[in-house]
């Protein structure tokens, strides 16, 4: 399929939420045009969008970056945004910390992080409190 590792970067803006969801949906492109089996680029679409959402609703915005090779697609989603104070209890379905304005929009019913390891193969969050976040997450093509 691919004799290298191809990787592309994407900016999310947090001031849009227009525009969110839109890194996910050029990756979907990418991965089709690469021959990605269908399954797998659902799987990566979903947990990206979500991650993307959680960067405009906590953290305003931040980068995507994602590398596929034969064996894997990694996604990295970084921001500078506030950190998660308690890793488990926001793994928790349905806990969120969105404001009751960012809920009346459709957003922060608390399934971002649970719909982000529900989809990958490998889910790693490291965040510090006032510097921000770090989600690494594969999903196996094979």
């Amino acid at each position: 399929m691919m004799d290298e590792k191809l990787t592309f970067h994407f900016d999310v803006d947090g001031k849009d939420f227009t525009s969110a969801g839109q890194a996910s949906v050029q990756v979907k492109k990418n991965l089709r045009q690469l021959g990605i089996p269908t399954e797998i680029i659902r799987r990566v679409s979903i947990a990206m969008y979500e991650g993307e959402i959680n960067m405009v609703i906590h953290a305003g915005g931040g980068k995507a970056t994602v590398s596929v090779d034969e064996e894997c697609i990694e996604i990295v989603l970084e921001d500078n945004g506030p950190g998660i104070k308690n890793i488990d209890q926001a793994m928790q379905e349905g806990f969120s910390t969105a404001t009751d304005t960012i809920r009346s929009l459709g957003f922060g019913a608390g399934m971002g992080l649970p719909n982000m390891k529900r989809y990958t193969d490998v889910m790693d969050i490291y965040s510090e409190v006032g510097v921000g976040t770090k989600i690494v997450m594969k999903v196996n093509i094979r």
